[in-house]
């Protein structure tokens, strides 16, 4: 039985898992869309409109909750806060796609490109 098992382990410890997930959202922040496994795009959605959703309200408190999520990475959260999060204020959420890819040709993984809506 698989209970209480609900996030990918990738192969990796915890904190890789959560420094992958983290470079991850950074990449997709500062260029809009990346290319990447379909399983690291379907483990990263939640975690980037988590963080969408906290920077559409920008208190120093979101501020300083979305420095902690990236690596205390000020272009990433600045461009978060001021381009980003303006675009989704009506938008109640979903602020990302899913776009399937051709598999890998070297080992033939599943791809995806997942974009800023």
């Amino acid at each position: 039985m698989r209970h209480h098992n609900a996030n990918r382990k990738f192969g990796r410890s915890s904190n890789q898992r959560h420094a992958l997930l983290k470079g991850l959202a950074a990449s997709l922040v500062l260029h809009g869309r990346i290319v990447t496994t379909e399983a690291k795009a379907k483990e990263l959605r939640p975690n980037i409109e988590k963080l969408i959703t906290k920077a559409k309200n920008p208190t120093l408190a979101a501020r300083r909750l979305l420095l902690a999520g990236f690596y205390n990475n000020e272009t990433v959260v600045s461009k978060l806060i001021s381009d980003i999060a303006p675009r989704y204020t009506e938008r109640a959420g979903g602020y990302t796609r899913i776009v399937k890819l051709a598999p890998r040709k070297e080992d033939a993984s599943p791809m995806a490109l997942i974009e800023l809506l």
